[in-house]
């Protein structure tokens, strides 16, 4: 089996697949080689192992712990990715994932006292950082705050009994669960909150909120993840972009990215690792002024012809795109 792409070189075996909660699965996969990941890390994985389509999830498992390396992954409605992992993907079938990718980790966090704080799928990365540290550095002094909609959503729930942690249900919260959602009162209720470092993941409203309120508790170490990009508004003004198949003209603010353009006006568009690496979410630019801050996985030729990667295009005035 020859790999789709060569973004994404490590062909590993589904060795079993659990569902967590209604809507989230976990893949267990086996990898026959070595494969060097750090806890919080992501990987792209090609989607019914083809070179277009290319989706990044988190590896929910922890290097050293960890018997397998896991995927979580959320079922969304129309996600390429989600609906063919969950769905389709059986014991025994291969996937292909790229090298892992992304700082969020805490392996090089030089503060024992922390404060893991999630959100929904955003727990992925955070248990994966919360066994890590339990194995390699148990004197640690981790708190953990995960946030649910509702008691059934608990992602990793038999796991989280082995762990102290907070749980808060938005919705029919139960025994055990804190209800409504994450507030500066429970917040104010972490033994010595400013001198943790906080690291966040989960839906990006949730970590804006999470990021202002713990700096204004007087948090100087926070980290959080930058895997999600927010869907912002779409702009009427600004800069200027005209699609020219289909006709189109859209606006974004000055600032963004070629991707934020396309995205927040909903323009197709993929974009996997959103960091100038995988080469998904190649763009023609047809004329107007730009900077790029990568060009990995584009040639000469495809440069000299106007791509770029969306994600790191920094449009300086108007464009036109093919």
């Amino acid at each position: 089996m020859t790999m789709p792409t060569p973004q994404c070189p490590w062909r590993m075996q589904v060795h079993h697949i659990q569902q967590e909660t209604p809507d989230v699965w976990t893949l267990s996969l086996l990898c026959h080689d070595y494969y060097p990941y750090r806890a919080g890390q992501y990987a792209l994985v090609s989607i019914r192992n083809s070179a277009d389509t290319l989706r990044a999830y988190t590896i929910s498992s922890t290097p050293g712990v960890s018997e397998y390396i896991t995927l979580t992954v959320r079922r969304i409605d129309d996600g390429a990715g989600s609906q063919w992992l969950t769905r389709e993907v059986k014991r025994g079938d291969y996937l292909w994932l790229s090298d892992a990718q992304g700082e969020f980790t805490c392996d090089n966090e030089p503060n024992d006292k922390l404060l893991l704080l999630a959100a929904g799928c955003g727990v992925t990365p955070i248990m994966s950082m919360r066994r890590w540290l339990a194995h390699y550095r148990p004197h640690a002094d981790v708190q953990v705050i995960f946030n649910v909609r509702s008691p059934d959503d608990v992602i990793f729930a038999d796991e989280w009994r082995d762990y102290p942690v907070t749980l808060v249900a938005e919705n029919n919260a139960t025994a055990g669960f804190a209800s409504g959602r994450l507030s500066r009162e429970l917040l104010n209720q972490v033994p010595e909150l400013a001198a943790r470092t906080v690291m966040t993941c989960g839906p990006a409203p949730y970590m804006d909120w999470v990021e202002s309120e713990v700096k204004a508790l007087g948090v100087t170490r926070f980290f959080k993840e930058k895997f999600f990009t927010p869907l912002a508004e779409a702009a009427t003004s600004g800069l200027k972009f005209s699609k020219l198949s289909p006709m189109k003209t859209f606006y974004a603010p000055v600032g963004s990215t070629l991707l934020d353009a396309l995205e927040s006006n909903k323009m197709p568009v993929n974009a996997a690792c959103r960091a100038g690496v995988c080469g998904c979410c190649k763009t023609q630019v047809v004329s107007g002024e730009y900077t790029v801050s990568s060009t990995m996985t584009l040639t000469e030729q495809e440069i000299a012809d106007g791509f770029v990667l969306a994600c790191s295009c920094h449009p300086q005035g108007d464009l036109v795109l093919a």
